[in-house]
């Protein structure tokens, strides 16, 4: 599941490579239409040609010109001896006319039009032969293009005719048609201005001024905030001098012309500004430039890129100008296939692509073009759909899908590939699948299975578990305590297996089970109002303070659009200050009853081997200053920053504290070796030699959690901290455990485990995204003992969560749909989970029907 690609070039569509195939069929068999006038258009025969121009008024002066293009630079005066030797006469060079008689001078270095003149005519009935002859002569030299030039008595300009693709009425020629023609990351479809993105940086007005709610006294504009206060201030008191307004007064009650002229400048228009100097004070009249318009220019003179990286902080993207997001040229987004250009296409969901490409009515010709490019682009669309990915559009970035989406799409083009005898390995394709979409994915493995391949599912699923040929249970325990083939074989074999903790579970003698009563309701309510970031529509959403709070609903629903682009930047703004953007709401209330919000995500807890779960609990701190108490220690005057890895002094300076050498590996990733002087101990002989009960400092860090639990639970610091890693389930990992071998799950929990340890303060909302991702029904069981302490000391958690087990363990909920995309962002049910599970409409009702009072084996 590794991170989707971060390449604003990347989208659904080019991962799977159906854009690909959309361009070969676009560049077969799409309709060409004029991009100026909207006329369909299409090569011409000499015939067509000879017509077009004695369709000009009787009496007109015309030359008939040849734009030569097998010139190239420096062979220029060889050309010109060669048509001249020919019979011609006359060439038009850069525009300007010339007699080949004459000596003509051309810089060699310099690239230059030439137009032959091939004929010089005036229009009258009769000469439709010259004409067709003169044509024939013209193309000849042009590679099918010929220019038509009316010097008198006729429409201005010129004409451009082709044997190529070409409009008669605009004068616009077509290159051959190719797929290049519809690649925006080709100079020959790519959009000029944008190159292809689609996309233009700007500098946002929301980002400029984050809080509105202050006054551009108090720092509303968010580029200014610490820097020149005295210097800042001075402009602004000249600009409410000039303007009469009250800098005091919050900026969003200014009048609309005064937030005009802070963002974008006074114009023309001159103020009075001062400053202090040493023997007074200096007066001079300026035009403000405005803070965006001073923005923009500093960003463009600016050759450093820490200066651009710091502007960028207030920077957004906005759909290029020119292509309006389209990313391409105007003459590739003229090929149509039903009214439909490639664009138009490409902004359908899988689903909508899929039904108007076999919607298609295709003449025989065309039917036999595109039969097996159709083929190839619906085998990889079906799979999109199959696996619960129908809200998906084409032309959705890499960058913006989940790590279980980004897993999908790669399958869809292995399943596409169609390929026999391959080994795949996936690892938890579930996450993020809602419980309807599940049996659809099943479907798909079993499909390239019965292809001839083998299918190795890394998974605690327990619909993947039921449907899999061959179960290998791994175990008994985590860490020390696992590593053994507990139980293998089929289903029903891991089952009747007694040691298994699995086959316990999928039996039903162990169970979560479900909660025998729901925290009640208090006054106390956050609520969200007029969401509508991406497909959300306008919603408002209630969140009781309190309780624990599942958000669920299909992939695709707004989960995360509500919870992490809106709720949690929305109150990261209001509570810290922060720069984040928040998705479209029209305003937040009960803020008084949150003092914090904490998002507990699956990011790593830090990117080096340094980094470790003692350094990252704070434990470590602890463990520093036990070690500074020590005789021995006080005797040699060691002090905390000794048995520190990350500064000179204790640590082994071979591998500067990391235990392990980093020996770059060109177009490989990195490699990591022991230390030879350490052997991975990090610290140096003398650091060494201090002990505490006959450990020294890199031995406690080698010990698990459970091991370091026993050994140092006299001192109540670290008891603390490793009791609340045990509590999360991670009593089997090391203290000093680089955090580059931790999984995403296993981070998460260690930021729960260091958020329990704090004490709280009974008005902190906690949100956390797919905390079972990773997770065994029995470390399940142990997430969900830690969030409900977390909400008995008065705090709040926000999940979002398709297992079941933890939807039928919240106080609340708020199910999004109905479906994914376009169809979803609405509220299909509110309430605990037995009122979902009432609510007929709800799919995740429906799933939660079953579940909830789930019969444990040998009860009632």
């Amino acid at each position: 599941q590794k991170a989707a690609s971060h390449n604003p070039r990347s989208t659904v569509g080019t991962v799977t490579e159906i854009y690909d195939y959309l361009r070969l069929l676009f560049a077969r068999i799409g309709r060409v239409f004029c991009h100026k006038c909207g006329k369909p258009i299409s090569s011409q025969t000499i015939s067509q040609m000879v017509d077009a121009v004695m369709d000009l008024p009787a009496g007109s002066k015309v030359n008939l010109l040849s734009p030569i293009v097998r010139l190239r630079k420096g062979e220029y005066h060889k050309e010109l001896e060669q048509l001249k030797k020919e019979g011609f006469t006359r060439v038009k060079i850069d525009g300007a006319l010339h007699e080949l008689s004459e000596k003509i001078d051309l810089d060699k270095k310099k690239k230059h039009t030439i137009d032959l003149v091939v004929d010089r005519l005036v229009i009258k009935k009769g000469i439709e032969g010259r004409l067709a002859d003169s044509f024939e002569t013209a193309l000849r030299y042009s590679e099918g293009l010929a220019k038509v030039e009316v010097l008198s008595n006729g429409p201005n300009g010129s004409l451009l005719l082709s044997t190529r693709n070409a409009c008669i009425d605009c004068g616009v020629s077509y290159p051959a048609i190719e797929p290049q023609m519809f690649s925006f990351n080709s100079p020959q479809g790519a959009c000029p201005t944008c190159d292809g993105l689609g996309t233009k940086m700007f500098f946002d007005p929301e980002l400029v001024i984050p809080n509105p709610n202050l006054s551009l006294r108090d720092g509303a504009v968010a580029p200014w905030a610490g820097k020149s206060t005295l210097y800042y201030t001075s402009i602004l008191q000249a600009l409410s001098k000039h303007y009469k307004f009250d800098i005091y007064t919050p900026f969003k009650d200014l009048p609309k012309r005064i937030q005009e002229i802070i963002f974008n400048g006074s114009g023309g228009e001159e103020i009075q500004f001062s400053y202090d100097k040493g023997e007074g004070r200096h007066y001079y009249t300026a035009p403000f430039e405005g803070v965006i318009s001073s923005l923009s220019r500093r960003y463009k003179e600016t050759e450093s890129d820490w200066m651009r990286e710091e502007m960028e902080k207030f920077m957004n993207i906005q759909p290029c100008a020119a292509c309006l997001g389209s990313r391409l040229k105007p003459e590739s987004l003229s090929i149509r296939l039903e009214e439909r250009n490639i664009y138009e296409t490409t902004k359908l969901t899988t689903e909508q692509a899929r039904n108007f490409l076999k919607g298609l009515k295709l003449s025989k010709k065309e039917g036999t073009i595109a039969r097996r490019i159709l083929k190839e682009i619906d085998e990889r669309l079906s799979f999109l759909v199959n696996v619960g990915l129908d809200y998906l559009t084409l032309d959705r970035t890499s960058a913006t899908l989940s790590g279980g989406e980004a897993q999908r799409i790669r399958l869809a083009t292995q399943i596409g590939s169609m390929l026999v005898g391959v080994l795949y390995i996936l690892d938890e394709p579930s996450i993020g699948l809602h419980q309807r979409d599940n049996s659809r994915l099943i479907a798909t493995l079993k499909k390239l299975r019965d292809l001839g391949n083998t299918v190795l599912v890394v998974e605690h699923d327990e619909e993947t578990m039921r449907n899999a040929d061959y179960i290998i249970d791994m175990g008994p325990g985590a860490g020390i305590h696992g590593g053994e083939i507990v139980a293998e074989g089929t289903p029903a074999e891991v089952i009747k297996n007694r040691r298994s903790l699995t086959g316990q579970y999928l039996s039903g003698k162990k169970a979560i089970p479900t909660p025998k009563r729901r925290r009640p309701q208090s006054d106390r309510k956050l609520i969200l109002r007029g969401v509508q970031c991406n497909n959300l529509k306008n919603i408002d959403v209630v969140f009781p303070l309190g309780q624990f709070i599942g958000i669920t609903g299909v992939s695709g629903s707004g989960k995360s659009s509500l919870i992490n682009d809106t709720l949690y930047p929305a109150l990261a703004q209001r509570l810290y200050g922060s720069r984040m953007t928040a998705g479209k709401h029209s305003g937040i209330e009960g803020l008084a009853l949150v003092d914090k919000i904490i998002n507990i995500d699956q990011s790593p807890i830090g990117r080096t081997p340094r980094s470790n779960p003692a350094t990252y609990t704070g434990l470590f701190t602890h463990l520093r200053d036990l070690f500074t108490q020590l005789p021995d220690s006080k005797a040699r005057g060691y002090k905390p920053g000794r048995y520190s890895f990350n500064v000179k002094g204790g640590r082994c300076e071979a591998c500067e504290g990391d235990g392990v050498i980093k020996i770059e590996m060109h177009f490989l990733p990195d490699v990591y070796v022991e230390c030879e002087v350490c052997h991975g101990k990090r610290y140096n002989r003398e650091t060494l030699e201090i002990m505490y009960k006959g450990k020294n400092i890199a031995e406690i860090l080698s010990m698990t959690v459970e091991q370091a639990f026993d050994f140092l639970q006299n001192i109540p610091t670290i008891r603390t901290k490793l009791e609340t890693l045990k509590e999360v389930g991670l009593d089997y990992i090391e203290l000093g455990q680089s955090a580059t071998t931790l999984s995403g799950g296993e981070a998460q929990r260690i930021k729960l485990a260091r958020e329990l340890s704090k004490r709280s303060t009974g008005k902190t909302i906690y949100i956390l995204d797919e905390p079972t991702t990773g997770l065994h029904f029995d470390d399940i069981s142990r997430l969900l003992s830690v969030l409900n302490q977390l909400v008995e000391g008065g705090n709040t958690v926000i999940v979002i969560e398709h297992n079941l087990d933890v939807v039928k363990s919240a106080d609340y909920i708020v199910d999004l749909g109905l479906e994914g995309g376009d169809k979803g962002g609405e509220i299909v049910a509110t309430g605990t989970p037995e009122e979902i599970a009432a609510c007929r409409y709800s799919y995740t009702g429906q799933f939660l029907k079953s579940h909830l009072n789930r019969p444990v084996a040998g009860t009632k």
